[in-house]
């Protein structure tokens, strides 16, 4: 929404010894942020009204004129012309020496045809008018200005109304009442504490008849026009408007067209009231209906486009035939033109949501559709057509006609809010009082009587204490409000979920794995890819009701195509190795639930040289330790039909299992293109939750040395070192404090089906040092236990 202050000064609040920096800067702490703003005559500088003191032939050409020129200086400046409508006498808009055009035209002296000119004489398109700014003056030569009230040495932006500023505000869509010139003037006034001059528009009338006389105005969409105001001008005489109202309308961007036209332009800004003129002559038998269109109809717009027009589009239409489109534009057929004898003066308040969706379908966004899809109020209709016709009488271009029409279909019932003091000051941190805050309000024209705040129709944006308080804040200065601590504040934190996460996210970084954020959504296509059996219960996913494509069109229930998808991704890129993680969603319904559990999963994926089953295993171990979880243990899985039959364990925690790791079944690998070895471990996060050991304590350096003695068993092929690990840790009891396994030999010496497997058990007590029969008795356990489960002797 654009504001020229110099409309402001002058009609409203004078803030003229106010900069536009400090302006600017006010208006947008007080919560009406500025955009940008510029001076309007930035662009024309050194430019003057001069008059022509005389006028001779270039002796070398047959059509230019060497002129003397008063420009208010010492000395007559000369300038050459080639202009023809250029006479002795005139005054006319001089660019000297060293002078500024729009666009970055720069005027210096020089010579034209071996004659010295000392600037240029401009046309108005020179400086940046149009036909429109200036009806009547001649458009193919020198903007002549003997009529336009101006002296000789004049700044000729002010001759042209530049000397404004015009400022760009970004109006939110809660607050209509900012998006006119009045909206904003009060925000202005308020902003500086000052009071704002407000005008009631005064309408005299005539002896020219009464509107009911001639007009019918009939509603039957009455749940799309909540009000349509009407009243009518005789013996119209079309023609300019004058200087200060074209100056005007141009600072805020609209183009001058002609009295009638420009007057509903000049009120849609100032009250910010859409309002249209109809050619009363071509509204068949003086009837208006306020109707939704019917299938087939067309409208030919004022722009001489053919709409087309559908069912449910709200028209303003005569008995015959629509005459214009309701709050976006006119017709074609009622347009004002220079003959226009006869007027009618729509002021209407139209459903917004109704106007936005007919001017999206026809592609058609207007300032009148924009305005009304923010809600405007009601009660602006009536002030809004009564400006509109006392402009009519101080301009003299026709007799307004006794009479409104108003058509009522909804009126805002009044609101009121209590003045909560005590809770707008705990909300705001403050200590205003009671006046003060009336005061502000007050200046915001929000009246208060008491203890009750009169909620004005303008502001349905005021709802609720907080709204108030907002009010109350931006009056009192926000950089005013003192910086406290918050009382009865929320401390935020992280959940333990997250703060295990965040550790597992970094101990997967430090051993070298980057991470990767998927998509939770995936094809049916990705079960058969990992050879998922036919009657998985991991085959039934959620589907998506309106999917991008076929791709993406179920919730996972397995993490692992995703992390095959980028793995083969980068294999294809010839990326040697890679090593990925993710910490991702997996979706499993649940029967009579509408919600699916979603369990997080970590993934890890690895592929390139030196990357086997143990190195992941490894760095499996390596997290767990680094979460502080308790011991896992990896048990063969042969019947997984994603994962390589013999290179794949179930990892079990506390009797739990947890997850599975492997190497990918090569099948698998070669429907995703990868041409090498893949290990993949798909974890469940979420059961890692219950698994954590308690956080550490303190525990003293042992004072009693450590006894180790090495066992090397002969078993069979079949027995793992996680059972046997199991079985020692069991057998030896609290003495053990570690068990690690140092060979595994198979050769001379051992018989065919078996192998030998060498531990190294450390032995101590608390509280004494072991003797040769303590540490016996713990390896004679030991070995019995390894015999009695496993079969296991000592070799």
């Amino acid at each position: 929404m654009k504001l020229n202050r110099k409309w402001l000064n002058e009609e409203f609040v004078d803030l003229s010894n106010v900069s536009d920096k400090e302006f600017v800067e006010t208006l947008t702490v007080f919560g009406q942020k500025v955009e940008t703003y510029e001076r309007m005559d930035a662009e024309i500088k050194n430019v003057v009204v001069g008059k022509v003191l005389s006028m001779v032939r270039h002796p070398n050409s047959d059509h230019m004129f060497i002129c003397q020129v008063d420009v208010g200086q010492a000395e007559p400046v000369q300038i050459v012309t080639g202009a023809q409508n250029v006479h002795e006498g005139d005054l006319v808009p001089a660019a000297l020496h060293n002078s500024w055009l729009p666009g970055g035209v720069h005027i210096t002296k020089g010579k034209l045809r071996g004659e010295l000119s000392n600037g240029m004489l401009c046309s108005f398109a020179e400086l940046g008018l149009t036909q429109n700014d200036l009806p009547g003056a001649y458009a193919d030569g020198i903007w002549i200005l003997n009529d336009e009230d101006c002296q000789i040495g004049e700044d000729i932006n002010l001759v042209i109304g530049n000397d404004d500023t015009i400022v760009d505000f970004e109006i939110t869509n809660n607050r209509p009442d900012c998006y006119s010139i009045i909206g904003l003037a009060r925000e202005a006034a308020a902003a500086f504490g000052k009071t704002m001059k407000h005008h009631d528009p005064v309408v005299h009338g005539s002896d020219a008849g009464s509107i009911f006389e001639h007009l019918d105005v009939e509603v039957p969409a009455a749940n799309l026009c909540n009000r349509y105001s009407s009243r009518m001008v005789a013996n119209v005489k079309i023609g300019p408007s004058p200087k200060w109202l074209r100056q005007r309308l141009r600072a805020n961007g609209v183009r001058p067209i002609n009295n009638i036209v420009d007057i509903t332009n000049y009120v849609m800004l100032e009250y910010g009231q859409p309002m249209h003129a109809f050619d009363y002559r071509y509204v068949s038998s003086g009837k208006i209906v306020v109707r939704e269109a019917e299938e087939g109809e067309t409208l030919t717009t004022l722009d001489g486009t053919v709409r087309p027009l559908k069912a449910g589009m709200l028209v303003i239409a005569d008995d015959t035939k629509p005459i214009g489109l309701a709050g976006i534009m006119g017709g074609e057929n009622s347009e004002i033109v220079d003959d226009t004898t006869m007027v009618v003066f729509e002021s209407a308040n139209f459903n917004g949501t109704s106007i936005r969706q007919t001017a999206l379908a026809l592609g058609m966004r207007t300032e009148a559709s924009g305005k009304f899809e923010k809600s405007l109020d009601p009660m602006m209709t009536i002030p809004a057509v009564q400006r509109a016709c006392e402009l009519v009488e101080l301009l003299n271009c026709g007799d307004v006609l006794d009479g409104t029409i108003d058509v009522i279909n909804y009126v805002p019932q009044p609101k009121t809010l209590p003045l909560e003091v005590d809770k707008i000051n705990r909300l705001l941190g403050t200590e205003i009082s009671k006046e003060e805050m009336v005061r502000y309000l007050n200046l915001l024209e929000i009246p208060v009587e008491g203890d009750t705040i009169h909620v004005p129709s303008f502001r349905p944006d005021l709802n609720l204490m907080a709204d108030i308080a907002e009010e109350v804040g931006r009056a009192y200065g926000y950089n005013e409000i003192p910086t406290t601590a918050f009382k009865n504040s929320t401390q935020g934190g992280y959940t333990e979920e997250m703060k295990l996460e965040a550790k597992a996210g970094t101990l997967c970084r430090a051993m070298g794995y980057n991470e990767i954020i998927t998509y939770s959504f995936t094809s049916p296509a990705a079960f058969d890819q990992i050879r998922l059996s036919a009657d998985s219960p991991l085959r039934s996913a959620l589907r998506i009701q309106n999917p991008l494509g076929e791709d993406t069109s179920i919730m996972r229930t397995i993490a692992l195509p995703s992390m095959l998808e980028i793995l083969s991704r980068n294999n294809a890129y010839h990326n040697k190795s890679v090593k990925l993680y993710e910490i991702a969603k997996i979706y499993l319904p649940v029967a009579g639930q509408a919600l699916p559990e979603e369990p997080k999963m970590l993934v890890l994926g690895t592929y390139g040289s030196g990357e086997t089953f143990f190195t992941l295993k490894g760095e499996l171990e390596g997290i767990f330790a680094g979460l502080r979880l308790k011991k896992a243990s990896y048990h063969a899985v042969k019947d997984n039909p994603s994962y390589h039959p013999g290179r794949c364990a179930a990892v079990v925690i506390d009797g739990m299992e947890v997850g599975v790791m492997g190497q990918v079944h090569p099948l698998v690998a070669k429907n995703y293109g990868i041409d090498t070895d893949v290990y993949c471990a798909e974890i469940s996060f979420t059961k890692l939750m219950d698994c954590r050991l308690p956080d550490a304590t303190y525990s003293p350096l042992p004072k009693y040395p450590a006894v180790t003695r090495d066992l090397a068993l002969i078993c069979d092929e079949a027995v793992t070192v996680a059972q046997a690990e199991e079985v020692i840790t069991a057998a030896a009891g609290k003495l053990l404090r570690d068990v690690k396994l140092f060979d595994i030999y198979r050769g001379v010496g051992v018989p065919e089906g078996k192998k030998s497997m060498a531990f190294s058990l450390e032995l101590r007590a608390d509280d004494r040092t072991l003797t040769d029969t303590d540490s016996e008795g713990v390896v004679t356990k030991v070995l019995n236990g390894l015999k009695e489960k496993l079969g296991a002797t000592l070799r």
